[in-house]
């Protein structure tokens, strides 16, 4: 039988996670796409909002002295990302040289962010971090959940807290299938907080 990560929490084996999606609206113009497009399609425009990159930045603000993972789906979104916050990226087609040269900057603390596509689901040479923003993923899958927020449940020195964002665009098929990543995780007995742009906004 699994045992509940809470239980592990509470006896020390990983670190505390706080849990947080962010609904994230689309341009006026996007949403028009988004309303025109095929249901795959769709689901890529959500994924790839560009005002998701605003609330990176603020939440890179939030966490500027920690080892922070931003992951996602589509390559396309994180060479932008990385372009934009001046990060290196590591995705399928980095050579494993250049890939261990940064896992070790990053362990170190030279390198404090690092932009992440979804080969670090299974990368086990992938070093501890204590803040994962996740800007896309697939589809709802609860496995990729899992290995995502695994990253960063390794126990922790200080608060012993880990912190896992999720951005969804808000009204969209993305955030229909956050459901089930949402589900996944109240099932694992965390509290599953969720943050509406507009709200700080008015």
């Amino acid at each position: 039988m699994d045992v509940p990560w809470r239980l592990l929490e509470a006896q020390g084996w990983i670190a505390t996670a706080v849990c947080t999606e962010w609904r994230i609206s689309m341009s006026q113009s996007r949403r028009m796409d988004y309303a025109l497009a095929g249901e795959k399609e769709k689901f890529r425009l959500a994924a790839e909002n560009p005002r998701k990159l605003e609330r990176v930045f603020g939440l890179m603000e939030q966490h500027r002295e920690d080892l922070v993972l931003v992951i996602g789906q589509y390559v396309r979104q994180l060479e932008m990302l990385a372009r934009e916050l001046n990060a290196p990226i590591i995705t399928g087609k980095t050579p494993q040289l250049e890939r261990d040269r940064l896992y070790e900057e990053f362990r170190s603390g030279r390198l404090r962010y690092l932009v992440v596509s979804k080969v670090a689901n299974f990368a086990i040479d992938l070093p501890d971090a204590n803040v994962a923003i996740q800007v896309s993923g697939t589809f709802g899958s609860r496995q990729e959940e899992a290995q995502r927020l695994g990253r960063i449940l390794r126990p922790k020195q200080g608060d012993g807290k880990a912190y896992f964002y999720s951005l969804v665009s808000k009204d969209t098929k993305e955030q229909e299938f956050a459901m089930h990543r949402q589900l996944f995780l109240t099932e694992q007995g965390y509290a599953y907080k969720i943050m509406i742009e507009e709200d700080l906004e008015k």
